[in-house]
């Protein structure tokens, strides 16, 4: 049964019978309340701490994640190479809040498949807000440490499951090597996955202690920016960008961030926008747009009123700012032949006036005057950067702050500027100082 089959079901289960929660909280006792179904049903996965579960064949990975969960997600097999896609989970797991668990395919996977299953396993890690390393009662080898390695240069906190136990204990030279990698004997777990009952408490208990401050302190995306009760204007363009019926995920976002904020939130369409200006009585704190309206929204909105756009929150959310801003200077010194990589984290149907394949194009062209190779790729894996002038990364609303900052750090270490779409839609119109004068 999928989650969402799970979640209707249990909802369900409340609302004919009161009582009956008692046994559904039994059953899977991370799903607590008809409440924590509805917002578990509703968060994100770009919002959710990403737990990526990685080690050899056959330590126990899929196990864990079974016992974790309470449910069959990944086969069990004594068979070297069962899972071989990354198999991904989304939970509330008490009380961490929503997760996504990420299964890996072994690191030591020898099959005929076993080096794309590795390129995927690697791949997860740039996903990845905390990481879990298995192993057994032999320890670890060259495989865990090269991974635990890569923990430490990305900055990934990270625990070691030791695990089968009830097999064998682990030998005190093994414990030793594990020990001198982790340093902190509070983040390895010896266990038994099969046969430990406090498994999960133990666990959910490990994790705790390593969740990253941005994830136990969440940051605002623009209510920290106004005072209270200020008046906040969104400039929502209803365009072939906006899904029919509905508005784009930031803005949606935004609006929430801003009512949790106690803001006084006014929405409007870049067509009303002046007359919107001239009913308030006092201006407001701020204004926020559509990047694609920013030309005739500057336009409208006084120089003294702060003027961002959502994008550009976004930058800020979900990636680095400052360097965003940074790599959108080098569009000064591209030249004819240059390459410039359009990275979208997700992949949509793309429509005639596409912000990525079309629009961001054509102001780089028109900015440059130069004749420039620009390329797009979609999706979560990170392609080969070198080469490139230039990337630009979309607003990334669809994946988690850590893939992004890992294809930031990706792209300093190999000295690719690198920059976000409302960064260079601002620049090219050369409205930049103005859209991030309020983050100084």
């Amino acid at each position: 049964m999928n989650t969402e089959h799970l979640l209707k079901s249990l909802v369900s289960e409340v609302n004919r019978k009161e009582t009956t929660i008692k046994k559904a909280v039994i059953r899977r006792p991370f799903l607590v309340s008809k409440e924590r179904a509805r917002v578990y049903m509703k968060t994100l996965k770009s919002m959710r701490l990403h737990i990526g579960i990685f080690g050899k064949t056959n330590v126990g990975k899929s196990s864990l994640l079974n016992r974790i969960t309470s449910q069959e997600i990944s086969i069990v097999s004594e068979i070297a190479g069962t899972t071989t896609d990354i198999v991904e989970k989304s939970m509330e797991l008490l009380p961490v809040g929503p997760v996504t668990f990420l299964d890996t395919a072994g690191i030591d996977d020898k099959t005929a498949l076993g080096e794309k299953r590795l390129e995927k396993t690697m791949s997860v890690i740039n996903r990845t807000d905390v990481a879990v390393v298995v192993c057994d009662y032999r320890g670890i080898d060259d495989f865990e440490k090269g991974l635990i390695a890569k923990f430490k240069e990305l900055k990934i906190p990270y625990l070691v499951v030791v695990n089968k136990l009830d097999e064998q204990p682990i030998q005190d030279k093994a414990y030793k090597e594990i020990l001198e990698q982790v340093q902190d004997e509070k983040l390895i777990l010896k266990t038994s996955v099969k046969t430990d009952k406090d498994i999960v408490f133990k666990f959910k208990d490990t994790v705790v202690k390593l969740l990253p401050e941005d994830f136990v302190n969440s940051p605002k995306i623009a209510g920290d920016l106004v005072p209270a009760k200020s008046t906040v204007i969104l400039v929502i363009p209803i365009d072939k960008e906006a899904p029919k019926g509905r508005i784009i995920l930031p803005q949606v976002q935004t609006l929430r961030d801003l009512l949790d904020s106690n803001c006084l939130t006014y929405v409007v369409k870049e067509t009303e926008l002046a007359e919107a200006l001239k009913n308030l009585k006092t201006p407001p704190s701020l204004v926020i747009t559509d990047s694609q309206a920013f030309k005739q929204v500057s336009e409208i909105v006084p120089e003294e009123i702060p003027l961002t756009s959502f994008s550009i929150l976004f930058a800020r959310l979900k990636g680095d700012l400052q360097a965003f801003a940074k790599g959108a200077e080098a569009i000064e010194n591209l030249k004819d032949g240059d390459k410039v990589l359009i990275l979208e984290s997700c992949t949509h149907h793309a429509i005639e006036d596409d912000i990525g394949r079309v629009k961001i194009p054509n102001l780089l062209k028109k900015k440059t005057g130069k004749n420039l190779i620009i390329e797009n790729y979609a999706g979560h894996d990170f392609p080969d950067i070198s080469g490139y002038a230039l990337v630009i990364h979309c607003g990334a609303c669809m994946t988690n702050r850590r893939e992004v900052l890992s294809r930031i750090l990706i792209a300093q270490e190999k000295d690719i500027p690198i920059t976000n779409y409302g960064i260079v839609i601002s620049y090219c119109l050369g409205i930049l100082p103005r859209a991030i004068k309020i983050f100084n």
